[in-house]
Order: C-alpha cells, then sequence, then structure tokens
C-alpha cells in the first residue's frame, strides 16, 4: 500500500499546457489570504519558462503571464473551454 501521493513534474505541466496552445482556458489564479480572480482566456503564447494568457474581459489589459512553476505549485489552476 502507497501512502505517499504521485506528484507531476514541470514536464508533465509543460506538456498539458502545449496541448490548450491557440485555444480557449479558464484560468484561475490564488491571490493567498482566501482571494483568487477566475477569467476565461486565449492561452497565447507557450515558452521554454513560461506561458501568457489573452484576457477576454475588458478589464484587464494587455497579457498575464505564468510560469509552469506556479501550475505545478497549484497557484494557477488551467482548464481547458
Amino acid at each position: 500500500m502507497r501512502m505517499i501521493k504521485q506528484t507531476k513534474s514541470i514536464y508533465d505541466v509543460k506538456q498539458m499546457i502545449k496541448t490548450c496552445s491557440d485555444s480557449r482556458v479558464a484560468v484561475k489564479v490564488n491571490l493567498g489570504r482566501n482571494k483568487s480572480i477566475c477569467y476565461l482566456g486565449t492561452l497565447s503564447g507557450v515558452y521554454p519558462s513560461l506561458f501568457t494568457v489573452s484576457p477576454d474581459d475588458k478589464h484587464f489589459l494587455g497579457k498575464t503571464t505564468y510560469s509552469y512553476a506556479d501550475v505545478l505549485c497549484g497557484n494557477v489552476k488551467i482548464k481547458k473551454v
């Protein structure tokens, strides 16, 4: 019986993000102290150390950038829509 939860690696996170490239995604960002932001956008760029999301909301100016470590740690959650 295994008690330790099997974890993902940065490589697994990068592959998951690459499959969502140029498609619509739902993003949930944990800001700490029970605060979070949820929005819809387009995964516009995938780079070796980060990825960018262009939000559909008019309140956001420009693109938002996240690292793969943010997804691995659970601070950012990406779901394909």
